[in-house]
């Protein structure tokens, strides 16, 4: 089968298509025929080697996957051979930038109906940052007013539409090129973070800060006097701690987004029951990867990309 694989830790040039042998399934896993695999900027960090995920090289990118069932290994009863299905694969495991990849099948759960099969890829990581940042570590409630800096991205949408699926007034931050997808995603308020600036332009405090944008620590511990007194602030920045305010009761939490089948089972349902929109802004072929990851790293890259193992 076709790959895409780096044999060593650098830049985008490292990544090369590769010629490599169909995998089998071990005890636990299944073999899928990949639709499609996601692009996401974590990606590149683990080629450049500057996050921390000891990967085996020669090592195969991407760890979001939609696909079709192809093979079974030994104790595995809740797939059969031809379910179409989505995962979020273990970060230090062979991707799914290929025409076949192995995933445990605690991961996985059946794809959505309502979507190409290739466009539910880029669900997983995403949306599940966005659901455990707002429902676990923020414990959003309706009612709730929640600010989400970087609303633009990929996880930036999709916790836009569930914070105003569960009832919280959305502030959202965008620049004028992705606003008016943050209001169609359900903001009730869009902040252009280019023009202005949110200390000055929001006027009531917020429940929750939620941070997805790549702040200084100096413009995001300023961020925390927005955020009312017994608030919590909430970011996917791992690079840099989240600031809290103990003196005004305002504790902090950094999400580092793990596996959830059924988390990622109910995103899915709410998929198909049109309450939670999939967007994807390319698809491209495994022979353009190289060229998404330069993209990303040069900071041009826009939207959720997603990587066909066949010609896009």
């Amino acid at each position: 089968m076709k790959a895409v694989r780096f044999h060593q830790h650098g830049t985008p040039e490292v990544l090369q298509i590769d010629e490599v042998e169909i995998p089998q399934p071990g005890p636990g896993e299944v073999r899928l025929r990949v639709a499609a695999a996601a692009f996401s900027p974590a990606d590149g960090g683990i080629r450049a080697g500057t996050l921390p995920f000891p990967v085996a090289l020669p090592h195969i990118p991407g760890y979001d996957v939609s696909g079709t069932v192809d093979a079974l290994g030994t104790d595995v009863a809740s797939f059969a051979v031809g379910d179409a299905v989505v995962g979020f694969l273990p970060m230090t495991s062979p991707g799914a930038a290929a025409e076949y990849a192995i995933a445990p099948a605690a991961v996985l759960v059946p794809a959505p109906s309502s979507i190409p099969l290739a466009d539910a890829a880029a669900i997983p990581s995403v949306a599940l940052t966005a659901w455990q940042a707002l429902f676990e570590h923020a414990g959003l409630t309706s009612g709730q007013r929640v600010l989400v800096v970087g609303a633009g991205g990929a996880v930036g949408g999709y916790a836009v539409q569930l914070a105003k699926r569960a009832g919280a007034h959305v502030i959202a931050t965008a620049s004028p090129r992705s606003a008016e997808s943050v209001r169609a995603a359900g903001a009730d308020e869009v902040v252009d973070h280019t023009a202005s600036e949110l200390l000055d332009v929001i006027a009531e405090p917020v429940d929750v800060l939620l941070n997805l944008a790549p702040i200084t620590p100096e413009q995001f511990a300023a961020l925390v006097a927005l955020v009312r007194s017994g608030g919590v602030v909430v970011s996917t920045t791992a690079w840099m701690p989240a600031p809290a305010d103990e003196a005004r009761g305002v504790r902090s939490s950094v999400v580092f987004v793990r596996d959830d089948a059924a988390q990622l089972a109910r995103i899915v349902s709410l998929v198909d029951s049109g309450e939670l929109r999939v967007e994807v802004a390319r698809r491209v072929p495994l022979t353009e990867l190289a060229s998404i990851h330069e993209q990303s790293a040069a900071g041009t890259l826009r939207g959720k990309v997603i990587v066909l193992p066949t010609a896009a």
